[in-house]
């Protein structure tokens, strides 16, 4: 397929179209690289990989990445790692904290993930329900927001922060509690905590954001909801974070 961009038209444009509303992205199937068609091009590449599970670049040309993950599900992102991450760390991390860990290692046993799709399937229906949102938008900050949730007995209305559906607004949550740790302060993150970065521009609105497992030797180890199609751990260079916003620790 051809590298397509604002103001072109044609067949090309209309098969775009037409796969963007498929996924879920509102876009008129007229033919026309028309500012809606930008706009739904865009969004989707907020919240989709390319072929090696790298974020696709968010700006609204449709080029060969942005096709292939258009015609394909997400990839699994298959990393090595030197801690069991569907093992509780044995110290670390408040009881909540702890708790919220205990039921994303849950969730990460029980191989939840996306089914049918993109941002689709009754795991992220689950996480997305108490938000209000229905299946096909991201789903990282339900995620973690549902995990507190058990935490909290499963009571919505006990959890230590309010049940979000947007990463930076869960960051924002800590940072009103003065409960949050920027980048640079020197904190080392315990089992338990959240850990939220920026995506597309820092002074941006979108994030995305995981729990803290456990830190070892300088490198920090995450469960995320949303990375890839399902519950993953990954690992990270504490010192040296692309994109990171900070931490929330709950005590």
């Amino acid at each position: 397929m051809d590298t397509l961009r604002k103001g072109d038209q044609g067949t090309q444009v209309r098969q775009l179209q037409q796969l963007l509303v498929q996924r879920g992205y509102a876009a008129d199937i007229n033919g026309m690289f028309d500012t809606k068609t930008w706009q739904a091009s865009r969004a989707f590449q907020t919240q989709n990989l390319d072929q090696h599970g790298q974020p696709l670049v968010v700006d609204g040309v449709a080029g060969p990445l942005t096709w292939w993950s258009l015609h394909n599900p997400k990839p699994f992102i298959r990393t090595p790692t030197a801690v069991d991450y569907a093992t509780l760390p044995a110290k670390g991390g408040s009881r909540v904290g702890r708790a919220a860990l205990a039921a994303a290692i849950g969730e990460l046993k029980a191989n939840a993930r996306e089914i049918g799709g993109n941002n689709r399937g009754p795991f992220v229906r689950k996480y997305l329900a108490p938000t209000g949102l229905d299946e096909g938008q991201s789903w990282c900050a339900g995620f973690v927001s549902w995990c507190f949730m058990q935490a909290s007995g499963g009571d919505k209305a006990a959890m230590p922060f309010a049940y979000v559906a947007s990463a930076r607004s869960l960051l924002t949550e800590f940072k009103q509690q003065g409960r949050s740790n920027a980048p640079g302060s020197g904190y080392v993150p315990a089992p338990g905590d959240v850990v939220v970065w920026w995506r597309v521009s820092l002074a941006g609105w979108l994030g995305h954001t995981g729990l803290v497992h456990s830190v070892q030797d300088g490198m920090l180890y995450t469960i995320e909801g949303n990375h890839s199609p399902r519950v993953q751990g990954f690992s990270y260079v504490l010192s040296r974070m692309d994109k990171l916003l900070g931490f929330g620790h709950v005590p």
